[in-house]
């Protein structure tokens, strides 16, 4: 395997770019000083709650409010009418125009559409108070039957719309001919469950209105802080440089964190009506319902084969639950599920239909990999399928289909979000080699082979995997040097726990010359920088990390040429070590430290005319590509046939990241992603009653993998495709260990059981492990 393009830093001669150093961030944290948004309180705050659907589907009949306004304490107390001058919610991006009547008003028009959707807000002086009298609001409602299946038949959402909001569709190719010719053709019905991220603490929002400067601040802000500017200047008419939002400690995001909900609109409206700082928190059980769901889909796949297994054609079609509104994200899921569904193989043909519909649950969104979990669960089965039917080896398979690395850059005729695929860079087959050889794939598999003759229900399976990652266009960053010497990064990303400011402090001081730990990383602060894309489809290192490394650059680049007249040497013959500019023929003599230079520096000018040291730049970084990262999960389980659990024995995850910047941050994200994976494989899913009330509204109906049923994650970290469209090489990190987890399982569970084919559904539950081994028994 070897890499293809030339990157800012040469491997193996960095001072703490692909470095396992500590991270920067975590004081706080582990000190019991982090300040969440629960955390946060403002003089004269008052607390909204907010009173909740009971029912799944239904026409509101009344809402009675008089015996929650007479509680003493209690404020002000909402319905829509009194907010009827507010639109519904507005897409981040631009959407198709047959979504808009779809979109979610901030509390309920007329009609209630699932279990949990805000109905009104309770306004008061404490969280109890404000709580108390929420009970006392009287909804009453005219049940309606709930659609509960999004493959069922389209029905009537409103006058004249359906429940099928949308259609979407990409294909290339004969299709048609392909499976004509076809030596054989491979069907399966796949089915992923509803499930989604859960962060450690729910969520929340503070609305705070300055009225004596005329500026509106949302505090608890996440992910995409200045994108999420933009909508509420919009949404309530004010200019966004009188909009600022202010990132709070965050303990995960995974997609579904830092979307504008309806709360987050309220609580800003609720503060500028009214004066005063106004605080919301929701509990587990609200989050449950309320917060974005993610991933159930169904899927009906075909292939078309040769005789040695090649694919010809790939079809599907793809019924999305959206659940009951369309919010912020459009039809993302759906787009790029068609877009990532051939992954790393070559299919020469291909067509997908995907059918956005509307049921009565809990809307739902992205979470981590979002399309591409699904899609990878369903192509990976289906080449499971194809090896079974051919009676193949399933890594044969594979080999056979994937893409050679002299076909880099490779162009599928597909767009992801509007953007052209352009598969960077890649040697897949050779990291396959690597990772079977690593995993010790034959031995583990003989020995597999013997414990299964013995009684024991054990197997391994693989998935390979294919992410996105650093969509542009672009994104800046600000970098100065203070009079001591310290520098700080001023960037539009944000923290979300993946360590952001350590990866973005060690690009800096890598570019820079100076220690890591003296860059001051600043991020999720609106009034701090014009611009920024946050931390979202892992972009923030490539794009944000673009920015710093030129951010730094240009720093760097004055602070030579300034040292070269004191130093009375060429600026191409002086180096930064440590801070200081030294000759590099004699780095021990005359030298200047960065500190010095920034007291003796002019004046220089940043982005807005403003003064500023002349160690200082704003610089941006401009892609017109993506970055794709691939990788190989495998995994061990073992299945007990009393009660149908699986066990996770071993798992393995082999992973392509172009340049790693914190090799054991790569890990820490590859071990986190793969246990949210196996969550969704194993444990995690929405349920819902056949009247639409849900099923799984708190931890104990809502299972997700602890510590015991968590294996250690062993990790490979490969460096051999850095990515030619960023100058560090660097691919994203964030969802590969997330995307292959499901197909993996699954694969391992067949093999157990020694049913090829066997599952189809996700998760695997104990009941439905069950029912399959009840089969095999028939």
């Amino acid at each position: 395997m070897t890499g293809a393009s030339v990157t800012a830093f040469e491997k193996g001669k960095t001072r703490v770019f692909g470095r396992s150093v500590s991270r920067i961030e975590d004081l706080p944290l582990v000190t019991g000083r982090g300040r969440y948004v629960a955390d946060l309180d403002f003089p004269r705050q008052i607390h909204m709650r907010v009173v909740r659907s009971e029912e799944a589907h239904g026409r509101i009949v009344a809402i009675r409010l008089d015996a929650a306004r007479a509680v003493p304490g209690v404020v002000a107390v909402w319905t829509h009418a009194d907010i009827a001058g507010l639109p519904p919610i507005d897409f981040r991006d631009p959407a198709a125009e047959a979504l808009k009547p779809y979109r979610q008003p901030l509390l309920a028009k007329g009609v209630v559409r699932y279990v949990g959707e805000p109905v009104a807000v309770v306004l008061a002086e404490s969280p109890y108070v404000a709580e108390d009298a929420a009970e006392l609001v009287a909804v009453e409602v005219e049940a309606l039957p709930p659609l509960l299946d999004a493959a069922a038949p389209p029905a009537a959402f409103a006058p004249g719309l359906s429940t099928e909001a949308l259609e979407l569709s990409q294909e290339y190719g004969d299709v048609a001919a392909a499976f004509r010719e076809a030596h054989c053709i491979v069907e399966a019905e796949l089915s992923i469950g509803r499930h989604s991220g859960v962060p450690m603490e729910c969520r929340g929002a503070i609305g705070r209105y300055d009225a004596a400067y005329d500026v509106l601040e949302l505090w608890g802000a996440a992910k995409v802080p200045h994108r999420n500017r933009e909508a509420l200047a919009r949404f309530f008419g004010r200019p966004s440089s009188s909009v600022q939002l202010h990132e709070c400690h965050v303990g995960g995001g995974f997609g579904i964190r830092g979307e504008l909900y309806p709360e987050d609109f309220l609580v800003c409206a609720a503060s500028m009506r009214l004066g005063c700082p106004v605080k919301w928190i929701e509990d587990r059980r609200e989050h449950l319902i309320a917060a974005n769901h993610s991933r159930q889909q169904h899927h009906r796949v075909r292939a078309a084969v040769d005789a040695e297994g090649r694919i010809l054609a790939l079809e599907d079609a793809i019924f999305l639950d959206q659940g009951a509104y369309v919010r912020t994200h459009g039809a993302r899921v759906l787009d790029l599920t068609l877009a990532m569904l051939p992954g790393p193989y070559r299919v020469p043909a291909f067509r997908a239909v995907g059918h956005f519909r509307l049921t009565n649950k809990t809307p739902a969104a992205t979470y981590r990999a979002p399309g591409r979990y699904e899609g990878t669960f369903v192509r990976e089965r289906l080449l499971d399928a194809i090896a079974a039917r051919l009676g193949l080896d399933g890594v044969a398979i594979r080999r056979r289909n994937l893409i050679a690395s002299n076909e880099m850059p490779y162009a599928r005729q597909l767009t992801a979000n509007g953007h052209p695929i352009i598969l960077d860079s890649g040697d897949y087959a050779g990291l396959l080699r690597a990772a079977l050889e690593a995993f010790g794939w034959e031995e583990t598999e003989a020995r597999l082979r013997e414990r299964r003759a013995a009684g024991e229900f054990v197997g391994a399976g693989l998935s390979f995997f294919l992410e996105k990652s650093g969509q542009g266009p672009s994104d800046s960053a600000l970098v100065s040097v203070d009079s001591g010497g310290f520098v700080e990064v001023v960037t539009g990303g944000a923290s979300l726990g993946q360590g952001f400011e350590t990866a973005m402090a060690q690009i800096c001081a890598e570019t820079l010359g100076v220690d890591y730990r003296r860059v001051r990383v600043v991020h999720g602060q609106t009034d701090r920088i014009r611009f920024g894309i946050g931390a979202h489809a892992s972009r923030a290192t490539v794009m944000t990390g673009g920015a710093v490394h030129a951010a730094a650059s240009e720093v760097r680049r004055k602070a030579l040429a300034q040292a070269s007249v004191l130093l009375q040497a060429p600026a191409d013959e002086l180096d930064i070590v440590e801070g200081r500019v030294v000759r590099r023929d004699a780095p021990m003599g005359a030298s200047i430290s960065l500190g010095e230079l920034s007291r003796a520096s002019g004046p220089g000018r940043d982005g807005a005319g403003n003064g500023m040291p002349g160690l200082y730049s704003e610089s941006w970084f401009h892609t017109e590509g993506m970055a794709f990262p691939y990788g190989v999960h495998i995994a061990v389980v073992r299945v007990d046939r009393a009660t149908g659990q699986v066990a996770v024995e071993r798992y393995f995850v082999a992973t392509d990241v172009g340049r790693a910047v914190n090799p054991m941050m790569v890990e820490g994200q590859i071990a986190g992603g793969v246990v949210q994976g196996l969550g969704g494989a194993l444990y995690e899913e929405f349920r819902y009653d056949a009247a639409g009330q849900p099923l799984s509204a708190t931890f104990a109906a809502y299972l997700m993998p602890t510590m015991r049923e968590a294996p250690k994650v062993e990790v490979l970290i490969a460096e051999d495709a850095p990515s030619p469209n960023n100058p560090l090489g660097i691919k994203g990190v964030g969802e590969g260990g997330c995307t292959g987890a499901g197909a993996a399982i699954a694969s391992a569970i067949d093999a157990a059981i020694g049913r090829p084919g066997a599952v189809t559904a996700l998760p695997a539950t104990p009941e439905r492990v069950l029912s399959l081994l009840e089969a095999a028994r028939r």
